[in-house]
Order: C-alpha cells, then structure tokens, then sequence
C-alpha cells in the first residue's frame, strides 16, 4: 500500500501461496492496514470522510504485472455496524500512470472507503443544550430591571457556552485548514451572548437614570419613545391617565398628602392671621382714644396685614414649585425608564429574529442535512 502509515510499511500477514496446475497462483493474506487520510472537519458533526487506500507494486511496472479490477467496489458485506460511522461505499478504481523517469506504465488499485459521520451524539450532547442555553439568553431581555438578575443571567450563559466550547475543541482534530461548523454555531452563539450582555448593561443604565443624572435628550424621547415604541406597538404608561405605572399611586399619594399640609399650614396661617385681626383693631382703637391718631393706627394694621400675606404667599410659591420640580423629575424618570422598556423589547425581537435565522442558515448549511431533510438549494 502506497500510502501505508503502519511502521512495518506492510500490515499483511506472511501466509502462503496456492498454485495451481494450470499455472495460477492464489495470493490472499489477512492483514490491518494504516493508512495516511486528509481529514476536513468544515461540515463537523455533519461531514463525509473520504479515505483512500492505494494498492500496487514497487518493482514490477505494468508489463510485468497487470493488476485488474475483479469489481467496481470493494466487498464490505462482512461489515459491522460502528456507533460513530456508516460506511457509505467502497468504490474501486484502477489507474495507470506514466513516470518521467521510466517509459514503462505503472498500474495502482485505488479503495476510497467512504464514511458519513453518525452526529446524533453531538445533536442530542451538545448541539441541542447550546440551542436552549442560547435561548435562555431572550429571556434575559424579558426580565425587569427591578429584579436585579438580569446582568447575572447573561454572564451565566456566556460562561456556560464557554465550558461547551472547551468540550467541543477536546472532541475535533487540531487542524486550522477549517473552521468547523458547529465551532462557527457556538462561536455566533457567543457572540449573541456577549451582545445581550452589553445591551443589559445599557438598559439597566438608561433605567437608573433620572433628571439629576442627566435630562432626557430630545432624540431620545422622539426617536425611542415615540417612533421605536409606536413600531413595537407601546404606549408609555399613564400618558393618557388611565395606565399609570407600578409606583405612580404612591406618589400620587405622597403629593396628595403633601398638598394637604400645604393646604393645612396655610389654613393655619390665615387662622392665626384672622384671630390676629380682632386683637390688632382692639389695639387699634386703644391707641385711637390714647394717642387720636386713626391714620397712623390704621397704616400700622395694613402692613401687618400685607406682611402676613406677602409670607403666605412666599409659601404658596415655594410649595408649588417645589411640587412642579418632582413632577418633572418623577416624570423624567418615567420617561427613562420607559426607554429602557423599548430597547430591551426591541433587543428581544431583534435576537428573537437573528438566533432562529442563524441557526436555521447555519445548520442547514451542511449538505447532509439538507439531504436528511430532503431539501434542495
């Protein structure tokens, strides 16, 4: 065998030699042979192997010995069945090649063994689990920032895709010839999982942001929450004053308490301001008869009266705008939160799309599972 790679050079066993009367000889010796096989791993674990075992003589060129095909495949009838491979065929071939150095032809019997790979294995162990480990990433983007899990999940899935990857590179063959296609299928995966990992990050940070942190810009509040959220079929709760969000009624009770203690200090105040009158006319009148000055009495009671509600109305003015400045505030927060909301939303509908396409393209990439679903393309 041309292509030996047994350290004997020849795996046959020494057996003897039939001759007949007739002057044939009958040749057959048992033996195991090694051979030398270029292995393309591009289609792992859906790929063919196609090895080649090359039979003809050193010494005698094709005059002296003439090697015949007896059939156009090899015998394999004897065969037993292996878990890791179906052997397609054996078909045979018969070559004669001419050599620079020698006029004579030399004739070579060619085998090519062909074998298709058995990838249930690999489906059920580890292309199927990489499958639900990646989706297991869309459920990240369903996750509400308020939980605290959602940066926790994606790194979880990233390192479990990273352990299903050193169990893949330990099951092929060392080569650089070709990128496997299950290496690109957990190498797209991870990607995703990385993607989905920076994109949590930044949701958890448009959703933690408030007007102190930095105000919404107006490309944010036309481009995500107006045209994103009308594309994702989203309305920002409470925009019309029916759905509010989950901390709107505590709020609205906080300013509704607050506003009934405005209202109360300032009852209080014009209260004490009313009783206050009476006592400042009876002191007015007093000084009337003691000092008969009217008009310098009633002077004295007007501005004590306007400085009452020039300080009611200081406080007024403080309470409403300190009340303007949280509904602003607390509505910036919404908004931002809001827009968290859509990108994540968008974030699930766009890996949604882009995990099922790829691993639909790529799977049915492999010609052997185009031919085992019957597809043609």
């Amino acid at each position: 065998m041309y292509n030996s790679a047994d350290e004997t050079f020849d795996g046959t066993y020494k057996s003897n030699v039939v001759v007949y009367s007739s002057g044939d000889l009958n040749y057959v010796p048992p033996g195991m042979f090694k051979s030398t096989c270029k292995i393309d791993i591009q289609w792992f674990p859906f790929d063919e192997q196609k090895c080649p075992l090359k039979f003809g003589s050193w010494t005698y060129n094709g005059f002296q010995i003439n090697l015949m095909l007896g059939a156009e495949a090899g015998d394999y009838s004897d065969f037993l069945a292996n878990g890791e491979w179906d052997l397609i065929g054996v078909p045979a071939y018969r070559n004669v090649k001419q050599y620079a150095c020698c006029p004579e032809p030399y004739v070579d019997i060619t085998f090519t063994i062909h074998v298709q790979r058995r990838a249930l294995f690999f489906v059920i162990n580890l292309i199927v689990p990489c499958i639900l480990i990646s989706s297991m990433t869309l459920l990240g983007f369903t996750l509400p920032p308020e939980s605290g899990e959602k940066l926790t999940l994606g790194v979880t899935i990233l390192l479990s895709l990273t352990v299903f990857l050193l169990l893949i590179a330990e099951t092929m063959p060392a080569t650089s010839d070709a990128v496997p296609l299950i290496g690109i299928f957990f190498s797209c995966v991870m990607m995703l999982c990385g993607l989905s990992v920076v994109l949590t990050v930044l949701v958890l940070n448009l959703h933690h942001r408030t007007s102190l942190n930095q105000p919404l810009p107006y490309w944010v509040r036309m481009g995500i929450n107006t045209w994103l959220a009308w594309m994702l079929r989203m309305e920002m709760p409470g925009k019309d004053g029916k759905d509010k969000p989950p901390g709107s009624n505590r709020n609205s009770a906080k300013d509704i308490e607050l506003q009934q203690r405005s209202s109360r200090s300032l009852l209080a105040n014009v209260l004490d301001l009313d009783d206050e009158l009476p006592l400042k006319k009876a002191q007015a009148s007093n000084h009337h008869v003691l000092m008969h000055n009217d008009d310098s009495a009633q002077n004295l009671m007007n501005c004590g009266i306007r400085f009452e509600l020039n300080c009611i109305l200081k406080e007024i003015r403080f309470i409403t705008r300190r009340m303007r400045t949280e509904d602003d505030a607390l509505d910036t927060a919404h908004e931002w939160r809001f827009a968290a909301a859509v990108i994540d939303r968008f974030c699930l509908w766009l890996f949604s799309i882009f995990t099922i396409v790829s691993t639909i393209g790529i799977l049915l990439s492999a010609p052997n599972v185009r031919k085992m679903l019957g597809l043609k393309f």
